[in-house]
């Protein structure tokens, strides 16, 4: 297993991954609001699935700096316990723009 040695880094210093996503990808590995059931996604929308209703754990996407490099895709989802927490987690606040609202 190959392991990224390095720490994070100041937000939007890479290149941005092909859908045009920042820091997706070995800096910290980002929180996502849905909450987690390995049997969920083959039974979701398939646009926009929210994650179940109920249930105690949530998940994180994409690598860290501290993780394997197999787990640095924007992709790559890992359960976890919302009360634990690491210096290799983070969150990623998204806003609405007036200019991307449609009428």
């Amino acid at each position: 297993m190959t392991r990224l040695n390095h720490a994070t880094h100041p937000v939007g210093q890479k290149e941005p991954n092909k859908f045009g996503l920042y820091d997706m990808s070995g800096n910290v590995c980002q929180w996502f609001q849905d909450r987690f059931d390995d049997q969920y996604y083959s039974e979701s929308p398939a646009v926009d699935p929210q994650g179940p209703d109920k249930g105690n754990t949530r998940g994180t996407r994409g690598g860290s700096w501290f993780g394997a490099s197999y787990k640095c895709t924007s992709s790559f989802r890992h359960i976890r316990d919302p009360k634990l927490y690491n210096n290799d987690i983070g969150f990623r606040v998204v806003v609405e723009s007036a200019a991307s609202k449609t009428p």
